[in-house]
Formats: structure tokens, C-alpha cells, sequence
């Protein structure tokens, strides 16, 4: 298929700016359209601009006035929750079929994650990215869950400070509820609970993550092992940088906390523990946290477009 569906970006910010690059080194099926900031001296619009992408510096609306705007079919979402929701509804009054990926925590649409859950949602109209905790551990509590039943899920996101941009730190609250609900509908645990750091180490640090899962005592260790490499692996086909640090770990706890339906029974405490490093195609390297957001974004916007177009 030679035809592209055409993209516009929202948030001419750090997440913007790397997808934007993704897109145009990258793109099978979509190709940039549009670049939408609000500070005109955004180095992400200057950037657009000297790569022939049409900009402008006011917001949505701008997007909305803009000649490309008839053109546009997916539109990336990097800026707040906040925004975003005024964002989906000023878009969704103008195209109601526009398919908008969101990169911040709203939640308007279904969480996505394209390893687990990603062909589900092909078809819907707006699509949550979940968070950048969330793309790297998620994968890892699904592992467990499809061969064993997970009890509780908690997982714990560690970045730089430096990674961390006016964006992220704003939706702290909404990371943590966010990451926690899909830990539970996407990650298939009973009760999930999500950690960030902010790491302000010097020289940065990369991402770490480290997931835990409480299942039954009896589960197959094995099975575990070899569902968690196989994810590992399938991750790594769109984020070359994440990996695991370590073979998982396995614990007999003998007084489990009292959770949903093992109460405080014995149980087996499953640990994994992971990297990302990230492509560095705007970002440093150590921002895995930002890459893993950018190419998960992509990769469910490719595979969109790849189904409308040989619809």
C-alpha cells in the first residue's frame, strides 16, 4: 500500500517533538501533517517547520484553521489530560470519525497497550496510550496473568528527573490512577497499584521498572518464566531498548496481604525487573520512559491505518 493516512501532533514538547521524528524516519502507513503547539518559540514547531511540516501556535484551534486540517485522519494527543479533553471535543464536533491517540493519562477511550490489548481496539475512535510506566510493566503483569492468576499487581517506575518535563510532572495523580486501573483491565490483575520516581541522579539514570505480582502458591514457575521472555521479546519488535535486567524472581510469602480472593493466605510473589533505553531520536537515550510512549503510540497508529487502508 503506497497510500498514508495523514497525522497531526498536539504538544510541540519533548513526546511531540521525538514522535514527530518517528513518523518521519519511520511511518509506513501515516505521514505528518501537522505539528500543533502553543509557544511559538517551541524548538518542537521550529523543527516542523524546517522539516516542511505545517505548524501553528495556537492550540487545537489552530489545527482547526490550518488548509492540512481537511486532510488530517489520526491526531497524537501529547499534551495533559486536562487539554486532551478539550481536545477530543473540539476535534470530535468538526470529524466525528477522526481517530485520536492519547498520550496523556484522560483515559477518554480504552487503554491500549499494543502487545496485549492492541488488535482490540483497531477500530475505536480514541485510544489511551495508558502511561509510560504502564507500556513497560504492563506487558510484564499480562505475562504472568495468561498463565496464572494474579492476585495483585504493583509496579514501580523509576526516571530521570531530567525525562520528567512539565507534562508529566502535572499529571503525577492522574499517572498513578491511570496506570493503577490498567494494571487491573488490561494487565488482568485483581487489585493494581502504580509508583513513580523521579530520579534526580547525576549523570541521568535510565528507566527502571520493577514488577511484582502475588499469584497462587501452586503456579507453574516455568510457565511464568517463558511467558515473561516471550513478552520481553515482543515488546522489543517497536522498543529495541527494553529488556529485562535479570532472570524473574520467585518468593514464598507465608502471610500474603488480604487480597481479593487469597485473602491472607500463602502465596507466590512473582518479581521482574526491566529496562528501557530509549532510541534517541530527539530524546537522550536515558529516557526510556519517554521512547516506550512514543513508539507504543506509533505502533497502534500504524496498525490502525494499516486496517482503514485495506478496508
Amino acid at each position: 500500500m503506497s497510500k498514508k493516512l495523514k497525522a497531526a501532533i498536539i504538544g510541540s514538547g519533548n513526546i511531540g517533538t521525538d514522535l514527530m521524528i518517528k513518523i518521519l524516519r519511520h511511518g509506513r502507513h501515516i505521514e505528518m501533517g501537522a505539528m500543533v503547539g502553543i509557544d511559538p518559540k517551541s524548538d518542537g514547531l521550529a523543527r516542523a517547520a524546517r522539516m516542511g511540516v505545517a505548524i501553528t501556535h495556537e492550540g487545537v484551534d489552530g489545527l482547526t484553521r490550518l488548509p492540512q486540517f481537511a486532510d488530517i485522519d489520526i491526531v497524537f494527543d501529547a499534551t495533559s489530560a486536562s487539554a486532551h479533553v478539550k481536545n477530543d471535543a473540539v476535534l470530535r464536533a468538526l470529524k466525528p470519525a477522526i481517530r485520536m491517540v492519547d498520550l496523556t493519562p484522560a483515559a477518554i477511550g480504552p487503554y491500549c497497550v499494543p502487545v496485549v490489548n492492541g488488535a482490540a481496539h483497531l477500530d475505536a475512535r480514541n485510544v489511551n496510550m495508558v502511561t509510560c510506566g504502564g507500556q513497560a510493566t504492563i506487558p510484564m503483569v499480562a505475562a504472568v496473568s495468561r498463565v496464572a492468576k494474579v492476585y495483585y499487581g504493583e509496579i514501580i517506575a523509576s526516571i530521570s528527573s531530567k525525562s520528567a518535563g512539565p507534562g508529566t510532572r502535572a499529571n503525577i495523580d492522574e499517572f498513578t490512577e491511570t496506570t493503577s486501573k490498567a494494571i487491573e483491565q488490561v494487565g488482568g490483575a485483581q487489585k493494581g497499584k502504580a509508583i513513580i520516581i523521579l530520579n534526580p541522579a547525576e549523570p541521568p539514570l535510565i528507566m527502571r521498572d520493577t514488577v511484582y505480582c502475588m499469584t497462587e502458591l501452586d503456579a507453574d514457575q516455568d510457565a511464568i518464566r517463558k511467558s515473561v521472555q516471550d513478552m520481553a521479546a515482543a515488546v522489543q519488535e517497536y522498543v529495541p531498548g527494553y529488556r529485562l535486567k535479570q532472570e524473574v524472581q520467585f518468593d514464598r510469602i507465608e502471610h500474603a496481604p488480604n487480597l481479593p480472593g487469597i485473602g491472607r493466605q500463602a502465596g507466590l510473589k512473582v518479581s521482574v525487573f526491566l529496562e528501557v533505553e530509549g532510541a534517541a531520536h530527539y530524546l537522550p537515550a536515558y529516557a526510556g520512559n519517554l521512547d516506550i510512549m512514543t513508539s507504543a503510540a506509533l505502533k497502534t497508529a500504524e496498525r490502525m491505518a494499516e486496517r482503514h487502508l485495506a478496508a
